[in-house]
């Protein structure tokens, strides 16, 4: 959220947690500050969510850098919407790297440990989202600092577990009742059927949905009503340590 989307604040209705972002691929500080507020009236938890500073590209095209700059981007973007989020009386509960950052850190363990160490010293007790199955999570465990496995309602996956290209035509989920099914599988089966049919091992702990998608909001309140009658409660991920 906070990308300058129109339904964040009926989004917030439907979900316990949001990334925020931090004013480098999407956002600025006004749009920040009216998003930390909207969270914090509807006891939403925070989350910071760096990205590479590539407003044309939403952040969804990769930028090499080195790992140092890496780390700094990570802290800085932080700091930003952290000084944003203390002064309207809120706090960050957890971070999710944007976009291109967030699927290198997937596969690439010495840029998820440079994320991992850049979280880990900002504040230990802050949990990191990161693909299910993928070395962002091994790699901050390695550390010590708190993970959740993210999943996708809007995403389809390859047989590796990793998120099919945005590049190619199926990576979208359009159809709500699609949507679903897919979830309910995540959680139930701890699976989810990749685009060849292969089914897939997987841990969801925290199920994302795109602010930025055409279907978000009828996504977000049908898959929260479909826990709804399935008794699963929704609740947001913080570390024991808090």
């Amino acid at each position: 959220m906070g990308e300058g989307c129109a339904n964040d604040a009926e989004l917030m209705d439907y979900v316990s947690s949001v990334n925020i972002a931090c004013g480098a691929h999407a956002g600025d500080a006004k749009i920040m500050r009216r998003t930390v507020e909207c969270a914090i009236e509807k006891g939403v938890a925070i989350g910071a969510h760096p990205g590479y500073p590539d407003r044309e590209n939403f952040g969804r095209f990769a930028i090499e850098m080195p790992h140092s700059q890496i780390y700094d981007l990570v802290t800085e973007q932080f700091n930003t919407l952290n000084k944003i989020a203390v002064d309207a009386g809120g706090k960050i509960r957890h971070l999710k790297p944007h976009g291109a950052l967030y699927n290198q850190s997937a596969r690439d363990a010495g840029l998820a440990a440079t994320i991992a160490q850049a979280v880990f010293d900002i504040d230990p007790k802050l949990v990191l989202f990161g693909l299910s199955g993928s070395v962002s999570i091994s790699e901050a465990k390695k550390i010590g600092l708190a993970t959740a496995s993210e999943v996708f309602a809007d995403r389809s996956y390859q047989s590796d577990g990793s998120l099919t290209p945005r590049t190619k035509p199926n990576a979208l989920i359009h159809d709500t009742d699609i949507a679903i099914a897919q979830v309910m599988q995540m959680i139930n089966d701890g699976t989810v059927t990749a685009t060849d049919g292969r089914v897939v091992p997987i841990t969801a702990d925290t199920i994302c949905i795109h602010g930025d998608g055409d279907n978000a909001l009828e996504f977000a309140t049908a898959i929260r009503q479909r826990l709804r009658v399935a008794n699963i409660d929704v609740a947001a991920i913080v570390s024991d340590t808090v």
